[in-house]
């Protein structure tokens, strides 16, 4: 049973990540074409679509150490979308509004690869 639960929210996991990935290129589409935004733009793309992709590739580990890696480095790439959210959001290049939800989905999916880590690690005893 709790193999099976590990299923589900390793597939629901990658859905959003792919989902929020989506939400990201679309919000970049929306950015004005100048300089500033495109650091912004070069760095949100890459850390954000880094999560779906390391997801992915964990499914095709060929042991639980190198899948748990890979599941920690989408946390990592998850934490630094979460970054450069909040310098887009806090310089005010942007609006609250706009950043919100995308700030709290990945925040939201940072927490599900965090707790599939401890999980998988097994540090986290219920």
């Amino acid at each position: 049973m709790s193999n099976l639960k590990t299923q589900n929210e390793n597939s629901n996991v990658k859905i959003r990540a792919y989902k929020f990935s989506l939400s990201i290129i679309n919000f970049i589409g929306n950015l004005p074409n100048n300089k500033t935004y495109w650091v912004f733009s070069d760095q949100l793309l890459r850390s954000s679509t880094s999560i779906g992709a390391n997801i992915v590739e964990a499914s095709s580990s060929s042991s639980r150490r190198e899948f748990v890696k890979y599941y920690e480095i989408s946390l990592k790439s998850a934490n630094e979308t979460k970054y450069w959210l909040c310098l887009l959001r806090d310089s005010n290049l942007v609006k609250v509004i706009l950043i919100s939800p995308l700030l709290t989905e990945v925040t939201e999916i940072a927490k599900m690869l965090g707790s599939s880590v401890l999980t998988l690690k097994g540090k986290n005893k219920i």
